[in-house]
């Protein structure tokens, strides 16, 4: 793939994860309007009843408007980053490398987090420094219904249930259950590491 269009989503879907990794360069839609329920603030991890969905709770306009994607707020009225951070240990503290991994990750649940946008930027940077890679990236500057660079907004959609032809890898909790695929970048990077970026980049995505 040359260069990509998709929404900054909080930790990734493995797939987005996967698209950007494979790309020449990334663009990040900015500049349309939020949307509910979707990846641009929610994750799915692998837990002890099998999926668990992480959700980052969101100011919306109390006068029905609707809000551009870089405007919108964190809701901090009570503390969901330490609830995250103790749901990803219940989930992965005996996977392979959560403890490789934890110190760095730690303050991004620790840090106060305001604006939805910065916040997930400063986690794509932190997964990019933890695999070792470096993925250019650009934004938007006007929302465009047919834009120029391969449309991949979709992938923000939580809704989409298709795995996209993902090869199965070892998961913390396979012995328990079937292979779920396609979850956030976090349950990958715990459970294979440094194979993380080598597994990425052999995913044939099927769009």
């Amino acid at each position: 793939m040359n260069s990509i269009l998709v929404h900054p989503t909080y930790f990734p879907s493995i797939v987005q994860m996967a698209a950007m990794i494979q790309a020449e360069n990334v663009v990040f839609e900015v500049s349309g309007n939020y949307q509910k329920q979707s990846y641009r603030s929610r994750a799915y991890i692998a837990h002890s009843n099998g999926k668990l969905l992480l959700s980052i709770p969101i100011k919306h306009a109390t006068n029905g408007q609707k809000i551009k994607s870089k405007n919108v707020q964190i809701e901090n009225a009570f503390p969901w980053q330490v609830q995250h951070w103790k749901s990803l240990e219940s989930a992965y503290r005996t996977s392979p490398y959560f403890e490789y991994y934890e110190d760095d990750l730690k303050p991004l649940f620790f840090n106060p987090a305001t604006s939805l946008l910065d916040f997930n930027m400063d986690v794509f940077k932190m997964i990019c420094e933890l695999l070792d890679i470096d993925i250019p990236f650009t934004f938007t500057e006007e929302y465009l219904k047919i834009p120029p660079q391969t449309d991949l907004r979709f992938l923000a959609n939580s809704k989409l249930k298709s795995d996209h032809n993902l090869t199965p890898y070892n998961q913390v909790l396979g012995s328990n259950y079937k292979f779920i695929p396609n979850l956030s970048i976090l349950d990958l990077l715990f459970n294979e590491g440094t194979n993380a970026v080598s597994y990425l980049e052999g995913q044939q995505l099927e769009f």
